[in-house]
């Protein structure tokens, strides 16, 4: 499906492209923009819906280390230097929220032992790109460059937590939740970007 821009989106069963057109139409959709609107909810959440691992396991399998486990669950991009990135699910109880900072975040326990296992990200900003590097969605060859690939992952993360209510405190609350996280080493607490976080009764 092409829209015309001065990039234009093609979306293909094997991933998603951004494909050069000529436009006189200058006036056109951010490429970027169509591009998260066409793929997040019909590709991106469904992708991640089937590989999530929960997190409890995970954590139990990288005991083996990480590239083993990395092998196993998750995607990794950029060679071997680059960390390992897991779709990943999970449910337990948030024991510290803070909001106060613009890179809010929810600490959650996920065993009951009254610790955090791992850390969720509330938003507005948004550390890292595991939302774009967790699948093969979204592949580096299809970009102009870094820049606009970089554009990607923000875009990504933006619209992530755009849907986590900001007014609903989750101090206290069990949640279970759906998202992505890069690893660089088998001990390091998941930071994990949601697309998903709902509130049990």
């Amino acid at each position: 499906m092409l829209f015309a821009t001065g990039l234009a989106v093609a979306l293909s069963l094997s991933g998603c492209k951004l494909v050069k057109t000529e436009s006189a139409d200058a006036s056109a959709a951010d490429p970027i923009a169509t591009l998260v609107s066409e793929s997040f909810e019909a590709k991106l959440l469904p992708a991640l819906s089937e590989k999530a691992v929960d997190l409890l396991a995970l954590r139990d399998a990288l005991k083996s280390g990480l590239d083993s486990t990395g092998s196993q669950y998750g995607l990794r991009v950029g060679g071997a230097g680059g960390g390992w990135n897991f779709a990943v699910k999970g449910r337990g109880e948030v024991i510290v929220e803070n909001r106060v900072s613009k890179a809010a975040v929810a600490e959650v326990d996920l065993d009951g032992d009254g610790t955090a296992d791992v850390i969720l990200q509330l938003g507005p900003v948004v550390k890292g790109t595991a939302l774009r590097d967790v699948t093969p969605l979204y592949d580096f060859s299809a970009f102009r460059d870094q820049i606009e690939y970089a554009r990607l992952g923000r875009a990504l993360n933006d619209r992530a937590v755009s849907t986590i209510p900001a007014d609903k405190p989750l101090n206290g609350k069990t949640v279970d939740f759906l998202g992505a996280t890069v690893l660089r080493s088998a001990g390091e607490k998941p930071l994990v970007t949601p697309v998903r976080i709902e509130v049990m009764p």
